[in-house]
Order: C-alpha cells, then sequence, then structure tokens
C-alpha cells in the first residue's frame, strides 16, 4: 500500500485462530463506528466505556459479545477503532468478520493498523519496529528488551543526538546567512560539539551487538564421530525425545534444529556423526551438512566416548574446530569403566563430564552455555537497534566524522553544514521523519495480520 493511499476502514482478527475463551475482531477507520452500529445491539458507545450485547446479522443473533470504543485521537491507530470481544470459536470469530466486511470494511494488510498509528504520529517508526520485536521474541528477555524501545527510550536518544546536531546547524547556518550580524561558530566549539555528539551515537550503538545475539539468537552445533550420544545430548538438553536414538553408527543422516531458551532464543544443531568414510551416499550428505553446521555455528559441542577416551577418530574431527570457539564433552561418564576427566573450570580445552542418558551433569552444562554465549543482563542494556537503525546510526556518524575533519582543519563552514545536514537525514531515516514507500512497506511486511 502506498504512503498516500486513502485511509479506508479496515478490520482483521486480532488473536490467534483456534479454540479459545476469546476472539477479538478489530476495526479501524472513519466508518468503524458505522459499521457497528449496524449490526450491535447497543451501540450507544461513550469514552472509556465499553458495551455489552449481541452481533447481529438481520436480527439473527450470531454471538454474545463486549465492544470497547476507541475514538479518535485516542486510539491505538490514531482513528476511531472498534474492539469486538466474542467467544474464541474458529467459526464465531470469522462469522463477525466476514459481517463487518459485509459492512463496508475490508481486510487489513500486514502490519496496517501499526503502520497507521506510525502515519498518524501516535509512534515513531523505531517504536512501530520494536512492536513486531515483542510480537515475534523468541524469549522472556527479548521481550523485555523490546519493551525499551516500545517507551520510547531509542526514540529520546536519537532526538537528543538530533536536537545536539540541529544546535550546531543553526548557529553554521545564522553566521552564513546573516554575517553582518551573527558570527560563524568558533572552530574550537564546532569540534567539541561534533565529538560530543559522536560520543552519543556510540552509546546508543554500543548495545548493537548484544541487541543483534537478542533479537537473532546463537547457534551451537553438537558434533563427534557416531555413536558418541550427540542425538542424546541433543535431547537431554532439550528436555525431549526430538531425535532418533540407537546404538547403530550413522543413525542421524541430517541436521536437525530446535530452538533452546537460555534468556536468549539458542538454536541446538544435532549433526551426523563425522567419519572418514560413511556408509553410504545418505549418509556422506549428512556428514557434509555437518561440517558445514560447525562452521557456522557460535560454539560448538564436541562430544566423544568418555570410557573410550579420546582416539584417533575424534583427534580427526577435533582438527575441524582449532579455530572455532568450543567445548570438550565426555559423554557416557556413568558407565562403570568410565575414567572421567576432573570437572573442569570455563576455559577452552577443558573437559565438562556428563552422562545425556541419565542426565548427571546437563544442567551443568546448560549454565556453561549460558556464560559462554548468553551471559547478559537486559537491565544493563541501555538501547536495542536492528541492522537498519544501526547503518542510520553509522550514516550520521560517519557524516558527523567528516565535518569533525573538517572544523579541525579549518574548512568553510558552509561545507562543514553540508556534512551536518547528512548527519540529521540519517536520524530521520531512522525515526521515520524521512522515510520511502519501498523501505516502510519492507518493514511492516514482516508484522502479522491484525497488528
Amino acid at each position: 500500500m502506498n504512503i498516500i493511499d486513502e485511509f479506508d476502514t479496515i478490520t482483521a482478527i486480532a488473536t490467534p485462530i483456534g479454540m479459545g475463551g476469546v476472539g477479538v475482531i478489530r476495526i479501524s477507520g472513519d466508518k468503524a463506528f458505522d459499521i457497528i452500529e449496524k449490526i450491535f445491539t447497543n451501540p450507544k458507545f461513550e469514552p472509556r466505556k465499553f458495551n455489552h450485547g449481541w452481533i447481529i446479522e438481520d436480527d439473527r443473533k450470531i454471538d454474545e459479545v463486549i465492544v470497547l470504543p476507541f475514538f479518535a485521537p485516542n486510539s491505538y491507530t490514531g482513528e476511531n477503532v472498534i474492539e469486538i470481544q466474542c467467544h474464541g470459536g474458529v467459526n464465531v470469530v470469522k462469522n463477525i468478520l466476514n459481517l463487518v466486511l459485509k459492512n463496508g470494511a475490508r481486510m487489513a494488510e500486514k502490519g496496517e493498523f501499526t503502520k497507521r498509528a506510525f502515519l498518524n504520529k501516535r509512534m515513531d517508526l523505531s517504536q512501530a519496529e520494536s512492536v513486531a520485536d515483542i510480537i515475534h521474541s523468541k524469549t522472556s528477555e527479548f521481550a523485555k528488551v523490546s519493551i525499551k524501545n516500545l517507551s520510547g527510550a531509542l526514540k529520546e536518544g536519537v532526538n537528543d543526538i538530533r536536537n545536539q546536531i540541529f544546535e550546531v546547524l543553526s548557529k553554521i547556518t545564522a553566521g552564513i546567512d546573516f554575517p553582518e550580524d551573527v558570527k560563524e561558530p568558533e572552530y574550537d566549539y564546532l569540534v567539541d560539539s561534533f565529538n560530543r555528539i559522536i560520543s552519543s551515537i556510540d552509546s546508543i550503538l554500543a548495545g548493537a551487538k548484544t541487541s543483534n545475539i537478542f533479537r537473532q539468537g546463537a547457534s551451537v552445533a553438537i558434533v563427534g564421530k557416531p555413536n558418541v550420544g550427540k542425538s542424546s545430548l541433543f535431547n537431554a538438553l532439550l528436555s525431549l525425545d526430538r531425535a532418533i536414538v540407537t546404538d547403530i553408527a550413522g543413525t542421524t543422516r541430517d541436521v536437525l534444529r530446535e530452538t533452546l531458551d537460555l534468556g536468549i532464543p539458542v538454536t541446538l544443531i544435532d549433526t551426523a556423526g563425522i567419519r572418514e568414510e560413511g556408509d553410504n551416499k545418505v549418509e556422506q550428505i549428512g556428514i557434509e551438512y555437518s561440517k558445514q553446521s560447525l562452521e557456522e555455528a557460535d560454539l560448538v559441542l564436541f562430544v566423544y566416548d568418555a570410557p573410550q577416551g579420546l582416539n584417533a577418530e575424534d583427534k580427526e574431527v577435533l582438527e575441524l574446530l582449532k579455530d572455532k570457539n568450543y567445548l570438550l564433552i565426555a559423554n557416557k561418564s556413568d558407565l562403570e569403566d568410565c575414567d572421567p576427566l576432573p570437572n573442569p573450570l570455563p576455559a577452552e580445552g577443558t573437559v565438562l563430564n556428563l552422562s545425556a542418558l541419565t542426565g548427571e551433569g546437563v544442567n551443568e552444562l546448560k549454565e556453561e552455555l549460558t556464560k559462554r554465549i548468553c551471559d547478559i543482563n537486559p537491565e544493563n542494556l541501555e538501547f536495542v537497534t536492528n541492522t537498519r537503525q544501526q547503518e542510520c546510526l553509522n550514516k550520521a556518524k560517519k557524516s558527523i566524522e567528516q565535518a569533525l575533519l573538517a572544523a579541525q582543519l579549518h574548512e568553510l563552514q558552509d561545507l562543514i553544514s553540508i556534512d551536518v545536514k547528512s548527519s540529521i537525514l540519517a536520524l530521520d531515516e531512522l525515526t521515520g521523519e524521512l522515510i520511502t514507500d519501498d523501505i516502510l512497506n519492507n518493514i511492516f511486511d514482516h508484522f502479522c495480520i491484525g497488528k
């Protein structure tokens, strides 16, 4: 949809489709109240009061509902909004939605309610993007940090930087346009101001890596030769029987992936046993997938058979990990003939002893994983950014750095002002003050319908 398209009245189901206690149908637009008056038995609406009644079609009762009215501009979208809370059965919700469509609304596109909230100045673009982050968050910790942007933390931080830049630009512009009345600012002032602005941008970007980990998660690959208990460990970490486990070497032929919640989403990868020659072509393909997975993993769990110790086959696999971040896992430590190595300190090259069969040592492994890749306190993350926002901040920083260099060289201030203006445009792109249809549509295409 184009930004300049007419804001006709839209509707969608705002709750997941399926059996449930309550289903919600949302309507937004100028005709929202006209539509509900045609299909509701108690349409006498007042601000901040809900109405109880029946949804009807041709005097036939469809469902008993509660209707919540929101009058523009005091609504999520900034328009007149109606929310119908009905019973959560699939057919009931769809019947009411079809009735709303029949009476003048159209189906909302992905993220269109939030897009209207942005276009109607109910939120800036960073807040709108945080809505998608909250909806799609895979862990409770990421949901917590995403709330910071919804409450306006990033918006306020960026606006503060923009105000700093605008103040400098105003002084430069006044000196250029009114030289007889206003002196151009001193170059020392410009240098100090630009350094302060760069420091402010860096304070937001300082959380970029952590933000990306919260958003994208980390990947952990379980590797080793065949029949050392990789799939058993995979199941033990997930606390479910996800992978097939047998004592036959080469059982795992494909790469299995599941998400483990350790505060951030960790993609746990079970791989085929790596050996020089597979029994057949299918196993060989699985082994190649395993090698590719360990290359891409943020951390590798190298599993070997504790009773057997590290043998020549294990050491061949270990050779593939020499440039990787990995943990040595001595599995099957519950067996009588096992002589486990001492329980290690969390340092590379040490060994964690465990039994995937009995679960002994699995919690200790989870604690070690948390230390290695998830030891992040969301309370210490002041600003949360995504890739698009980071690119905008880096563009703004680069422009200010160019202005700083020019100020240090005492170049003409009208030339310096060009870079200063460019930095403001980059920040306006972040907040959505300056945005194209393509970028806007790309952002909201990642939303669900009904939000």
